[in-house]
């Protein structure tokens, strides 16, 4: 029988993948060392469940065997392994992972679309630390939603020498994301959504209409 693993002990990535800490806290790996996540905010929840709904609608709309799903784990380095808020992922992936035991990470190789960060707290996460360790894997894209400063950086191409290339979206600006320029997405929107469940009510009456 295992022992009970605390989350002050070191771990590798397998037991990483079958740990059962607190109920309802996430973890992260970073290089052996579990990290908390923090509870999020409203805005931080809501934030994310119109982005995960206008990609699924996009990737819909244009027949990609894409998904976007979260939370979902990326595994950045032997012992680390992140939680991105926004996670695109090919059909493929997503059904291996599916058939996968443990929790829910995409290994070296499973290289995902997009990941998306919101921030909170712990900002210099995203902007330094999961910058580099996302670039390193080779993510193509990564966005980072930051409600304090109001803007939304797009992080593209990573394989430069100083890793990813940034673009900057501020308020009455649309974001345009280099791997689907036909996602139209503002700012403002993505800063302040709407409720998805008032989303879906009005495309249902657009249909019935």
């Amino acid at each position: 029988m295992s022992q009970p693993v605390a989350p002050t002990d070191t771990l590798n990535f397998e037991q990483y993948r079958f740990y059962q800490g607190e109920p309802d806290v996430l973890y992260e790996l970073f290089r052996g060392h579990l990290i908390p996540m923090a509870t999020p905010t409203a805005l931080h929840t809501r934030i994310c469940d119109f982005l995960v709904y206008k990609l699924k609608f996009y990737f819909a709309s244009q027949n990609f065997p894409l998904i976007a799903i979260s939370p979902v784990g990326v595994r950045t380095e032997i012992d680390s392994s992140r939680i991105p808020d926004v996670v695109v992922c090919s059909q493929s992936l997503w059904e291996q992972l599916c058939a996968r035991p443990g929790v829910g990470i995409l290994d070296f190789g499973e290289v995902p679309t997009l990941v998306v960060e919101v921030t909170s707290d712990n900002w210099r996460e995203d902007y330094i630390r999961k910058r580099a360790e996302y670039a390193l894997i080779d993510i193509p894209e990564y966005w980072i939603v930051d409600p304090n400063k109001q803007r939304v950086w797009v992080l593209s191409h990573p394989e430069g020498e100083e890793g990813y290339e940034r673009k900057e979206f501020t308020r009455g600006q649309q974001v345009r994301s280099e791997q689907f320029p036909e996602l139209i997405l503002s700012v403002d929107t993505i800063l302040s959504p709407p409720v998805v469940e008032d989303l879906i009510r009005e495309e249902q009456a657009q249909r019935r209409q």
